[in-house]
């Protein structure tokens, strides 16, 4: 009876022995899988923000282009609008 106590005790150690190797290997596992994932998500968001910064980029250039084809057909207009912005810039500036 001792005896048979004593060789469940045994295989219970080498049980828990072999579930913490187990649970170890998981752990390592589980970690490597959430970087890999965060590294995607990482990647995937620097897409985003290039493509977002590269339309931001067009949409200035488009504006720049409207704008300077604005001046060159009606440059008088241009030239009071803009004495019209800045007069009232000072305007609220002074205050």
């Amino acid at each position: 009876m001792a005896a048979d106590l004593e060789a469940d005790i045994r295989q219970l150690r080498e049980d828990v022995a072999a579930l913490a190797k187990q649970l170890a290997a998981t752990t390592q596992h589980g970690a490597g899988t959430a970087r890999a994932v965060a590294l995607e998500g990482v990647d995937h968001l620097r897409l985003q923000g290039e493509a977002a910064i590269d339309a931001l980029r067009s949409n200035a250039r488009d504006l720049e282009a409207q704008l300077t084809s604005s001046v060159r057909e009606k440059p008088v207009t241009s030239l009071a609008i803009a004495a019209g912005i800045g007069f009232l810039f000072a305007l609220f500036t002074r205050r």
